[in-house]
């Protein structure tokens, strides 16, 4: 199976990925340095970590958008150089006001990546491999994160924390080159796909989607089940955010790590999460070919993992050493990526595909709404209460309401007419 060349393109999406989450989490790694030479509060940090996600999540939709116009390979690639040159530009940064500006326009950069990325799956994969596929892209997610505290920690502590978000530009650009290279929009446009595996994604994929008539994504996006998607998607995105943000300074500041230790330490809860990105899609794919009802695979997955996940999450704030912290928040990061590939299987399973991008797009736009507030939020809560306990709460009651909503609302979409589809729009 794995010799078949949608597996490697999956595979240079999953380095995609890997860069995408690197970039992202190098400012919550270096933020102890930062602190120091601006002095820069935690509310001014949390701005600062939140302004990332300001144009983003709107660029989430943008990127899925654009991605059904003109095909995700260009998309990506314009993306991914644009957000590789403003990874690297809080190396100039002078005020808390650049780095605001930094942060904004990497953040347009980095939003397309996700839904294109789906866009990328529902192309290259037939409706059985779907979830795994995406979890399989999604783990450089983890791993990105998970290695973002030696590569970025360790060269801020050699050379200087400017210079590691320097290297990070060079990482990109280089990974762009090989992405042009080496895939196309569809796998019949590829000279290296066989007529055996083009034949074997286009039957599968005639029993993807249970809605084939052209519905307007205006359809799509008033489905209880896209907006229930949407919600546990947030509160997946809320919890991710916290966690990637602020827990690294959470074991600064609450734990009293050593930034070096915190850079090592950190690795743990992350690489755990990249396994739980291919698990959940694994399980959930098993579960589709098992019951026969995609829709109930992805539900039960991601409403029993986000409850598991908010369980850990509230448990974390009681923790009372550096262990305990870690141990919890790797169980609660393990549960949170056991959902994720089912936010955006669940997608594909009910959009019909040259929908998928816009779609997605609008759904990876919510949830990263998120990211504005969990920082922020976050800073203030330690500013004024000079504690994370509260903080961990309010992740942990977004999950519970993130599990309780798919449970209840998650159900397939009834096909309507596109007279009808229209008539309700107008």
């Amino acid at each position: 199976m794995f010799t078949r060349y949608r597996w490697k393109v999956l595979a240079l999406m999953g380095c995609g990925s890997f860069i995408n989450y690197v970039d992202r989490a190098s400012l919550s790694i270096a933020a102890p340095f930062i602190v120091k030479e601006f002095n820069f509060t935690p509310a001014m940090m949390g701005t600062i970590f939140s302004a990332f996600f300001f144009c983003y999540a709107f660029f989430n939709f943008v990127g899925g958008y654009l991605s059904d116009i003109y095909g995700p390979r260009k998309t990506l690639a314009v993306a991914m150089i644009f957000w590789s040159l403003f990874a690297g530009a809080p190396a100039l940064a002078w005020s808390f006001g650049s780095f605001i500006v930094f942060r904004i326009l990497f953040g347009i950069g980095e939003g397309p990546q996700g839904s294109v990325s789906n866009k990328m799956v529902n192309n290259w994969f037939p409706a059985t491999e779907r979830a795994k596929a995406k979890g399989t892209s999604d783990c450089g997610f983890s791993l990105g994160a998970a290695l973002a505290g030696p590569i970025v920690g360790l060269i801020a502590l050699q050379w200087g924390w400017r210079i590691s978000f320097l290297a990070l530009t060079l990482l990109g650009l280089t990974w762009t080159i090989v992405w042009l290279a080496s895939v196309t929009d569809l796998p019949s446009q590829h000279p290296r796909v066989s007529r055996e595996e083009l034949a074997e994604i286009s039957s599968k994929k005639a029993n993807a989607s249970p809605l084939r008539t052209e519905h307007p994504v205006s359809y799509y996006i008033r489905q209880p089940i896209i907006i229930s998607v949407a919600v546990a998607f947030f509160a997946f995105a809320y919890a991710t955010y916290f966690f990637m943000t602020w827990f690294p300074s959470y074991l600064v500041m609450a734990r009293h790590l050593s930034i070096k230790n915190m850079a090592i330490v950190s690795v743990i809860p992350w690489g755990l999460g990249a396994s739980g990105y291919i698990l959940g899609g694994t399980i959930s794919d098993h579960l589709v070919k098992k019951s026969g009802d995609p829709i109930f695979a992805r539900r039960i997955v991601i409403a029993v993992c986000l409850f598991g996940a908010a369980v850990s999450i509230a448990l974390c704030g009681f923790a009372t050493t550096a262990t305990a912290a870690v141990a919890l928040m790797s169980v609660g990061i393990l549960c949170l990526h056991l959902a994720n590939p089912c936010f955006w299987a669940t997608i594909q399973d009910s959009v019909a595909p040259n929908r998928v991008g816009g779609v997605g797009g609008f759904v990876h736009c919510i949830s990263n709404l998120a990211g504005i507030f969990a920082p922020s939020v976050t800073g203030l809560i330690v500013q004024h209460t000079h504690q994370f306990t509260s903080a961990f709460f309010v992740a942990g009651a977004l999950a519970v309401a993130g599990s309780l909503t798919v449970a209840c609302f998650a159900r397939a979409i009834r096909e309507t007419p596109l007279a009808q589809a229209a008539a309700a729009g107008s």
